[in-house]
C-alpha cells in the first residue's frame, strides 16, 4: 500500500511540474520547528547537509540595497544535501544531470504561513530524486 502511495504521489507531482517550478507543503507550527523537522528528517535518511542557505535574512538584509522595502520573507531557509548513492544512479544515466545537484529542500514563512518544498524535477530518472524529496518533506510534516 505505501509503494502505491508513493507511485501515485510521484505521478501527481510529475504532472504539477510542468505547470510549476516548486511542489511545496503546508506545515501545521511555527517556522523553527520546520526547519528542525526538515533538518532531522534528512539526517535521519543518513544524508548530510551540507548547506544552509539563509536566503530570507539575506533577502531582508539587502533590500535597501537594492531599492526595495518590500519583505518577502518571515524566515526562509534552504538546506542542500546529496545522496551519493541516488546521485550516481542518476548521473550514470545522464551526466548532465550533474546540473540539479546538489538537492535542496526549503522552508518558508510567508504571512505566518508556514510552508516545506522544493523544485520540480524533469521528467525521467530525476524523477527518483524528486520522490526522495518528497519522502524526506512527508516525514518532515509527520505524514
Amino acid at each position: 500500500m505505501k509503494n502505491l502511495y508513493f507511485c501515485t504521489v510521484l505521478s501527481v507531482l510529475a504532472s504539477n511540474a510542468a505547470a510549476q517550478e516548486a511542489v511545496t507543503y503546508p506545515f501545521a507550527g511555527s517556522f523553527d520547528d520546520a526547519t528542525f523537522s526538515v533538518e532531522s528528517a534528512i539526517i535521519g535518511r543518513g544524508l548530510v547537509i551540507d548547506y544552509v542557505s539563509h536566503t530570507g535574512d539575506m533577502l531582508n538584509r539587502t533590500a535597501a540595497d537594492v531599492g526595495s522595502d518590500k519583505v518577502l520573507f518571515e524566515g526562509a531557509d534552504i538546506f542542500l544535501f546529496c545522496s551519493a548513492q541516488l546521485s550516481r544512479e542518476v548521473m550514470e544515466a545522464d551526466p548532465m544531470n550533474i546540473a540539479h545537484c546538489p538537492y535542496g529542500i526549503f522552508v518558508t514563512d510567508q504571512d505566518g504561513e508556514v510552508s516545506i518544498g522544493h523544485r520540480a524535477y524533469p521528467d525521467g530518472e530525476m524523477q527518483k530524486v524528486e520522490l526522495l524529496l518528497t519522502e524526506i518533506i512527508q516525514d518532515a510534516i509527520g505524514d
